[in-house]
């Protein structure tokens, strides 16, 4: 096998990785966000449904797929990002004023402290193969998921202040860290 194939093998085992991750995550994130009554969580459930879209386009990318169709795809990623800002920004923003106290979520915190170290691990491997294979498109993927790691500490960081400390309002924070990116990638990704 020559090294151009195996290293296409390797970019998309790594975004089959990524999107199975992010689908069981999916459930994992609604169960904990609606027990927590968790703006952040929801939102972090949210931008796992765009990742998992972000994992599909690269997968396509890496096939070969007409050049087109990744534009579209691109553009409806986009557009789910401004759709997951306007969520946070209004939802973060609510709790916030109405201080709208979350439950601790012990599911929450093991998930986006697991989902944090997967995630950083992905992104180094995307960014090593996609450099090798001179493949913007993966290593771009690759910041994506070193993004989803962040989000998913700032999500952590969120949750463990509310439980250990009681502050509440770390949730909505945590929200609004969320917003940055997500407004953030919506340009980048509509920019294509």
């Amino acid at each position: 096998m020559s090294d151009q194939r195996r290293l296409l093998k390797r970019g998309r085992l790594l975004e089959v990785t990524t999107l199975g991750w992010n689908v069981v995550g999916v459930f994992v994130l609604a169960v904990a966000a609606v027990g927590a009554r968790s703006v952040a969580l929801a939102g972090f459930g949210l931008d796992s449904l765009i990742e998992i879209g972000a994992s599909v386009v690269v997968l396509w990318e890496l096939a070969d797929v007409a050049r087109e169709r990744r534009q579209r795809a691109m553009r409806l990623i986009g557009f789910a990002f401004v759709g997951l800002a306007i969520y946070l920004a209004i939802q973060s923003t609510v709790v916030l004023v109405l201080s709208v106290h979350p439950r601790h979520s012990p599911i929450g915190i093991a998930w986006t402290a697991v989902t944090a170290g997967v995630m950083f691990t992905l992104a180094a491997g995307k960014a090593t193969t996609g450099a090798a294979l001179g493949n913007p498109v993966l290593e771009a993927e690759g910041r994506i998921t070193l993004i989803d790691g962040i989000l998913a500490t700032a999500v952590l960081v969120g949750l463990v202040l509310n439980a250990a400390l009681g502050w509440w309002w770390a949730d909505p924070l945590a929200g609004y860290v969320l917003l940055y990116y997500a407004v953030r990638e919506a340009r980048d990704a509509l920019a294509h």
